[in-house]
């Protein structure tokens, strides 16, 4: 890791988030105490800064100077909020297609999601701060730098953002094998959040629930799934075949 990718020290954190640096989460020592530390905790659950308790060790791996127990990872590219896109979308006379990341944690899914996406005009993608992807300099390699050029936003779970996207009059497509509708006959032509879930586990039940429809890509060979970079593209060109359709 780069010198530039994290600053270390518990008072050189706390007035980097007080500067407004980008952020991407926070690593502190598993047994970290004392004022400073109590203080560095509070800051971050002000700002909504991820924190990560992890060993020693780990710490040391990425810096042997005197980190006293605290290194932050610097965000590659500054994240977004829905509470700012949302409205945002609308009052530009958008008709929104945003992309939502349920428990994806692989960097590769991630940059080439972003990349179709970005190809694609989606105008957003939606993961959560825990048990998901973030930023890295990887993820904007396998991207191709399209994460340079679409808004990600990192909100506190997958089913608030999703209630929230819901409140704001968007439809909720969850892409299941679990879904009886083929995803052809789901209608992308209104405001739409597709949710793509990890491969091993798929979109949570608590997801599904809140979903408006379960749209399932057929699969006719032996394999019984597609990888989920894929079925994304799959799903979002779907969408945009429809909208230029219209």
């Amino acid at each position: 890791m780069e010198r530039s990718d994290y600053i270390f020290g518990l008072r050189a954190i706390i007035e980097a988030m007080e500067a407004g640096k980008d952020i991407d989460k926070i690593l502190v020592k598993n047994d970290i105490n004392g004022d400073l530390a109590r203080e560095l905790l509070g800051k971050a659950k002000t700002y909504g800064i991820l924190v990560r308790r992890v060993p020693q060790e780990k710490l040391n791996r990425i810096t042997m100077k005197n980190h006293q127990g605290a290194i932050a990872i610097l965000s590659a590219v500054p994240y977004q909020r829905l509470d700012n896109i949302i409205p945002m979308l609308y009052e530009e006379g958008k008709n929104p297609l945003m992309v939502v990341l349920d428990g994806v944690t692989d960097i590769r899914n991630f940059g080439a999601i972003s990349r179709t996406a970005c190809c694609a005009g989606v105008d957003a993608i939606v993961i959560p701060e825990h048990n998901s992807v973030s930023i890295t300099a990887d993820a904007i390699k396998t991207s191709a730098g399209a994460l340079f050029h679409i808004p990600v936003c990192r909100e506190r779970s997958t089913l608030e953002a999703v209630r929230q996207l819901k409140d704001n009059g968007y439809k909720i497509v969850a892409a299941t094998e679990k879904g009886a509708r083929n995803y052809t006959r789901t209608d992308f032509t209104v405001p739409v959040a597709i949710v793509m879930g990890a491969e091993e586990t798929g979109i949570s039940n608590e997801v599904l629930k809140v979903a408006d429809d379960l749209a399932a890509i057929p699969i006719i060979g032996e394999i019984s799934s597609l990888n989920v970079s894929v079925a994304a593209g799959v799903m979002i060109y779907e969408a945009v075949r429809q909208r230029m359709k219209e």
